[in-house]
């Protein structure tokens, strides 16, 4: 077994031979940038197990990073064997549902019989820059007011024109997101997923169909794109072929994964910001329909999307830092590799006012905005630590939140509660950090809503659909 499948144990909530486990049984899979993970509920809503392996990336040089669709299929068939096998000693009942949830931006062009013809990128990649200057002028200037979108090299269409100026046949090809994809080698349909979709700059948000100049600009046409459904649509029943442990199972796409962990604690009300801080930290307002050509346009120049959502009809404005991937370089960058350094290192920095120790401006960061990150760090002054530069950074990323809430309270009123998640909200100080920025916040006691929110989608699917 490769390093890049080697399975990580989950938390027991409770010891397996004195629960009571009611069927039947849901699974969500989270196709996550750093991790995939596969969390299994019972029919109380109660987490059995879950389980987590690398998600496969190849780095190369200057930030490149891709993957293989072998090494993707290879990670979530070791992930799916090690779950069940997990599962089948604590109860003999087997999953009825999947879902499946996952980043955006990133997908597969599939040949004819379905399999990839080109790697995933990952969608902090910054290939496509130079084909996206490219694009006719019209385009450009429409780009964001149709899709929702900025126009940069983190859209999937800037990887589609690199692709294209490669070699790579994309007349003749499809586009399958990675939870649709993975979805479809698991024996479920070829489709797409609006919300997935909206991520790729192929959607025009008004109509919610193809939008026909950008299908131009890349040589395409409208078969280029499967059909699209709702997220938590049937997607058909897990094959045997992929292996007998979840075979019959109902099958479905949960959605892109910031919306979908927004999801785990139910509907979020258009009063919320729903922040997922992950790699990425993504903050997240509901709204009933679209906003217009006009407000997508001005959203969009500070880097907020107006999107579909993963209820049918309503839209989402997602607004996004690289925070995640900035504090993670900067425990790289001072020698921090492990838990229990971090953790020592969350204790020394809540030990420091929140304004750092250091006169103002002695540390200097940027990279944060999301179309950056570059963590770039300026010391100024001595007596640098690393829990100075941890805090310098956090500041950082407060600083273009704030931009962002600033942008959108322009457009719709402002929120007045917040629900954080993810794995960096478990750090007291990045806590501390967002109190100062986001309204009534509140953190999920969960460790992976993603995969939770994803095994909700999977009940939902049995409540419309009979179990196996």
């Amino acid at each position: 077994m490769s390093d890049a499948v080697t399975p990580r144990r989950g938390l027991r909530t409770s010891p397996p031979e004195v629960r009571e486990i009611a069927a039947p049984l849901v699974a969500g899979i989270d196709l996550g940038s750093t991790g995939i993970k596969m969390l299994v509920l019972d029919a109380n809503g109660a987490e059995l197990i879950v389980e987590k392996v690398s998600t496969p990336w190849r780095d190369g040089p200057a930030g490149t990073t891709e993957m293989d669709a072998s090494s993707l299929l290879e990670a979530v068939r070791v992930l799916i064997r090690t779950t069940t096998e997990r599962l089948a000693e604590i109860t003999a009942e087997s999953v009825s549902a999947v879902a499946i949830s996952g980043m955006g931006e990133t997908g597969m062009v599939t040949g004819g019989d379905g399999s990839a013809v080109a790697p995933a990128f990952a969608w902090f990649d910054p290939r496509g820059t130079v084909q996206i200057e490219s694009f006719p002028t019209t385009l450009r200037n429409d780009f964001a007011g149709r899709t929702g979108l900025p126009l940069g090299a983190q859209v999937t269409v800037a990887k589609l024109a690199y692709l294209r100026d490669e070699g790579v046949a994309l007349t003749g090809s499809r586009w399958l997101n990675l939870p649709e994809f993975v979805a479809a080698n698991l024996g479920g349909d070829t489709a797409l997923e609006y919300s997935l979709t909206s991520r790729t700059g192929l959607l025009d948000q008004d109509s919610g169909l193809a939008w026909p100049e950008m299908l131009d600009a890349l040589g395409l046409d409208e078969a280029f794109l499967p059909p699209l459904r709702d997220a938590g649509s049937p997607w058909g029943v897990v094959s045997s072929a992929f292996g007998s442990a979840l075979a019959g199972a109902r099958l479905t796409v949960a959605g892109h994964d910031h919306l979908v962990a927004a999801q785990a604690s139910g509907a979020l009300d258009s009063g919320d910001y729903h922040v997922s801080l992950g790699t990425a930290e993504v903050l997240l307002r509901v709204i009933d329909g679209p906003l217009g050509f006009d407000a997508r346009q001005r959203l969009a120049d500070r880097l907020i999307n107006e999107v579909r959502y993963v209820e049918p009809g309503k839209h989402v404005l997602v607004a996004g830092v690289k925070t995640g991937l900035l504090l993670r370089r900067a425990l790289q960058a001072v020698g921090i590799t492990d838990r229990s350094g971090r953790d020592a290192l969350d204790d020394a920095v809540m030990a420091l006012p929140f304004e750092g120790g250091l006169a103002t401006g002695g540390i200097q960061v940027a990279g944060a905005r999301n179309d950056d990150g570059m963590l770039s760090l300026r010391l100024r002054t001595d007596g640098v630590t690393p829990a100075e530069i941890f805090g310098a950074v956090l500041r950082h990323s407060n600083d273009e939140i704030q931009i962002l809430i600033d942008a959108m309270d322009r457009e719709v009123p402002p929120a007045q509660r917040t629900s954080l998640t993810g794995g960096w909200a478990s750090m007291a100080s990045v806590r501390r950090a967002r109190e100062r920025v986001l309204p009534d916040l509140t953190v999920s006691s969960r460790t992976e809503d993603t995969a939770y929110g994803a095994a909700l989608t999977a009940a939902r699917l049995l409540e419309s659909s009979p179990a196996r």
